[in-house]
Parts: C-alpha cells; structure tokens; sequence
C-alpha cells in the first residue's frame, strides 16, 4: 500500500498564532490568516490553490483546521 501525502502542509499554530506553511517539503513562510495558505500556494503555481484549501489530498492541516487560528490555553 502506497501511503501518499499532501504536497502543502499547514503546522500548528504558534505562540504569535501563525501557522508555517510548507509547500512539496519547503517552508514558505507563515500564515495569519486563511488568505496567506491560499496566496503562498498561488505563488507556488498551483492552479487549484482557490479550490483546494480543504482538500486533504492537497492540504495537510495539523494541529487544528483552517479556522484554526490561535493556541488554546
């Protein structure tokens, strides 16, 4: 069985609640906002970025989901 993975990945949100974002195993840069996952993967060339936020065959959303913004106490 071949085990395939999401090719954006969108850590845990941090103590400033930004989320790391990393594109095919590159760190892009941190996301604030819903927006930022969805400009980092238009830069990144990836026509489907509008459509596939929530798509887990292309997003990989860990620590929480895109509405989560900020760490619970």
């Amino acid at each position: 069985m071949v085990t395939r993975h999401a090719p954006v990945v969108v850590h845990p949100p941090g103590s400033d609640a930004g989320r790391r974002v990393t594109i095919r195993g590159e760190q892009v840069g941190t996301a604030y906002h819903l927006l930022d996952v969805v400009e980092f993967l238009r830069r990144s060339g990836m026509p489907e970025a509008h459509m596939g936020i929530d798509d887990p065959d292309l997003v990989e959303w860990r620590g929480g989901d895109s509405r989560m913004w900020r760490v619970e106490p």
